[in-house]
């Protein structure tokens, strides 16, 4: 762990002194009769006040009642098919006014409008083996980010989902969870049961793929453009840094809310361990 980031390494007199705050229970989603639940999200926009949970072949879009103990049951939607079918996770979309959501089962990805339960799109054979985890792209609409039991990492242009627009192989076991950075969405996070935490950049498909851009018209004649900046190759999609301090499964990655070039991983032995981005790369971002 970074130094800065020990315990104690920034405490303030008023951090010290102030009491633990106790959970308060606000509500219930619900009876266990539509099965055990595999994922709650939040709507990731608005006040706060709607939910998405996943329970076995359900889709259950949840009102949360300040008045009432118990959440309602706005819609819903169920899978339908051959077999037990099964949801193993989802995953909000910050776009098009929080309406959409995708969720996967077995090694499918689909797509759901939460205004009409519907299905919008479907990945029937999204990996070859059990999707774990998505992520959309905070910056781009349509991104959306899947990895499985197959070691790999794949994107995929919710317009036209025939093929991923990028795949990464990267790991050698189950990945467990894939996230996109808030800020800088070319940084992408994967945790993967080979007990590895993968940085990587993937600029070919960010919202910025030539990197920060600078007009000319807005340089003044002190900041004139170089020769050798003006040629420059547009970033390439690359492993950034790959992460070892974990002896277990890595099941979560996930980037702090606060500092964008702050991330955490946690393993199946209890072991959280925060990074930071390489130095060197956030100014070559920032710069």
């Amino acid at each position: 762990m970074p130094a800065e980031l020990e315990p104690g390494g920034h405490e303030s007199p008023e951090d010290a002194a102030s009491p633990a705050h106790a959970l308060e229970l606000l509500c219930h989603l619900g009876p266990a009769a539509h099965g055990s639940t595999a994922c709650v999200a939040w709507e990731p926009a608005g006040d706060g006040k709607r939910v998405i949970s996943l329970a076995d072949n359900h889709i259950l879009l949840w009102d949360l009642q300040e008045s009432s103990s118990q959440a309602v049951l706005a819609s819903s939607a169920s899978l339908e098919g051959k077999g037990q079918l099964k949801f193993t996770t989802g995953r909000w979309s910050p776009h098009h006014n929080c309406t959409q959501v995708a969720t996967a089962n077995d090694t499918a990805v689909r797509g759901w409008d939460t205004r009409t339960m519907s299905q919008i799109y479907c990945i029937e054979s999204a990996h070859g083996q059990l999707v774990r985890d998505l992520d959309f792209n905070p910056n781009k609409q349509y991104y959306l980010a899947s990895c499985g039991d197959d070691c790999r990492v794949k994107f995929w242009d919710t317009r036209n989902v025939t093929e991923p627009v990028k795949t990464l192989e990267e790991h050698s076991h189950w990945v467990w969870s894939v996230r996109y950075n808030h800020s800088h969405d070319q940084l992408v996070l994967t945790g993967s049961s080979d007990g590895r935490v993968v940085l990587s950049n993937m600029a070919s498909i960010s919202s910025e793929p030539f990197g920060h851009l600078v007009d000319d018209d807005d340089l003044s004649d002190q900041e004139e453009r170089r020769p050798e900046e003006k040629n420059q190759e547009p970033p390439q999609d690359s492993v950034i840094a790959t992460y070892e301090e974990h002896e277990d499964s890595v099941y979560a990655v996930d980037w702090s809310s606060a500092d964008p070039w702050l991330f955490a991983s946690l393993s199946y032995d209890g072991r959280l361990v925060i990074n930071r981005v390489p130095r060197a790369l956030k100014y070559h971002i920032l710069l």
